[in-house]
């Protein structure tokens, strides 16, 4: 760990004066508390915030300089923010929205007035977004009622699942035994339906419909609800009392950095966990810089697929080892434009946009609250976001402007300033929005992905029963986690 240095003090007994005096320096004394938490994104916090409210004492370690993991406000000028990770919060998502509540962070509606834009076979349709009984489905002639009508089929499929069992379905051998993209080419009649189904899939995973295992997503649209009220594919897409109805006042990372100004001091940042052992007297998180972290319990707030990056000791059990080598994360790049004004808004325009032009293929205003300056938002996801990462960012910056212009006009091409991030190149990210399983995984490895390993407990959304993959889902995880480690000790 230290660095030996020879000269002053010659022989073996100086270099271990000098030895000793630099690890002296340079490690830090252990750090100790009941429970250790790996992870200061929302799944991390609001397990540490629930431990240290029932009277137990928490560390959070956080790879990271800052907090908010899959969350990450960009600075605009005049104090002004946009988010470039998760931003949206929508109805039935409970947790979130008091945690948010209880530490001061107003929401406020995602600008939702006038038309949306279809762009489809170089044809650019504008389409009311309050027209009866179209909801977000573009009014596409031969397409809007084939999505409709597989959107209603996944809806009755996903109400045989449960939540925290998806994989006790009567038909879960079927569901996990094909993609969705099988279950597309069996279930809808028409290129557009399945060019609609498509791009839903894409907005809400960041893959493609060929990676994801059709019990996963009925496990989605599932958990896409709350205690009381059934899940539904719709409100996974919608803008208007769904998952995208809403914003947060100072940006979603605000809610994250508010929890950890609560915890103080039992946050450290920049302390990326590499190794975990448990004894019968309790673990150790051995975390860069030297730093060790002992306590009776564990916490890990990851995505699965970054939390098997971790060294454990003894070693994890095999169908837990095995499930983190088969959930992998999405890919996406979220690029935002800012310009003077939401110049888009002039023409009756939304700033939303469903596309089938590349890379972007679904827009939205990403204004701040007060109206100006205007900001555009297109994903880059799927394949796209595959392709585009091997390209230059002044390749994709070009790319992602004519899109703008193409849904919005020619002043979309002169941007104040353009940001982007690519949460696949993410050291401590590696994709998102979240993690999924291909066919096979839920029904084999699918009860390993709660249960607690020993002293080892696993948070992160992609372990919520309820909004699994966004941020509520992340707020629930962390508090199940929390029960879970305070019933323990």
């Amino acid at each position: 760990m230290g660095v030996t240095r020879r000269g002053l003090i010659g022989g073996a007994a100086g270099a271990a004066i000098a030895t000793g005096a630099a690890q002296a320096k340079k490690k830090p004394a252990p750090r100790t508390a009941d429970v250790i938490v790996i992870g200061a994104g929302l799944a991390g916090l609001a397990a540490a915030h629930d431990v240290v409210a029932g009277g137990r004492s928490a560390l959070v370690l956080e790879a990271r300089k800052r907090v908010g993991g899959r969350t990450l406000n960009q600075p605009i000028g005049g104090g002004k923010v946009v988010e470039i990770g998760g931003q949206w919060i929508g109805p039935t998502q409970d947790a979130l929205a008091k945690v948010a509540k209880e530490l001061g962070v107003g929401t406020y509606k995602t600008f939702n007035t006038g038309s949306n834009v279809y762009y489809r076979n170089g044809i650019l349709l504008p389409y009311r977004t309050d027209t009866p009984g179209l909801g977000a489905v573009p009014p596409d002639p031969s397409g809007g009622a084939d999505a409709e009508q597989a959107i209603v089929k996944l809806d009755n499929m996903a109400g045989e699942v449960p939540r925290d069992q998806p994989w006790a379905a009567s038909s879960a051998v079927e569901w996990d035994g094909q993609t969705v993209e099988t279950w597309k080419q069996n279930n809808l009649a028409t290129d557009n339906g399945r060019f609609l189904l498509d791009v839903g899939i894409e907005a809400v995973f960041a893959a493609e419909p060929r990676d994801i295992s059709l019990l996963f997503l009925l496990f989605y649209i599932a958990g896409a609800g709350n205690e009381t009220t059934p899940g539904t594919f719709e409100r996974l897409i919608n803008t208007a009392d769904g998952a995208q109805d809403s914003r947060f006042v100072g940006g979603s990372q605000l809610v994250s950095i508010r929890m950890a100004k609560r915890l103080g001091k039992r946050v450290i940042l920049g302390a990326a966990a590499r190794r975990i052992e448990q004894s019968r007297s309790g673990v150790r998180v051995f975390s860069d810089a030297g730093l060790v972290a002992r306590g009776k319990r564990v916490i890990v707030a990851m995505a699965p697929s970054l939390a098997g990056r971790l060294e454990y000791h003894p070693a994890l059990p095999a169908l837990r080892d095995q499930l983190t080598q088969r959930f992998p994360n999405g890919s996406v790049i979220k690029c935002e434009a800012v310009y003077d004004t939401p110049f888009w808004r002039e023409a009756g325009l939304t700033g939303q946009a469903v596309s089938d032009a590349s890379p972007v293929r679904i827009t939205f205003d990403n204004t701040p609250p007060d109206g100006k300056p205007g900001v555009l938002l297109g994903f880059i996801e799927g394949t796209a976001a595959r392709v585009y990462t091997r390209k230059s960012a002044a390749e994709r910056r070009a790319a992602v402007l004519n899109n703008f212009a193409t849904y919005f006009g020619d002043r979309a091409l002169k941007p104040n300033a353009y940001y982007e991030m690519n949460w696949s190149t993410d050291p401590w990210t590696r994709g998102c929005y979240t993690g999924f399983t291909p066919p096979g995984v839920l029904l084999d490895y699918g009860a390993a992905l709660r249960r607690p390993v020993g002293r080892f407990h696993w948070a992160g959304t992609e372990t919520s029963t309820i909004w699994a993959g966004y941020m509520d889902g992340a707020v629930r995880s962390g508090q199940r986690a929390a029960k879970e480690v305070l019933a323990k000790l």
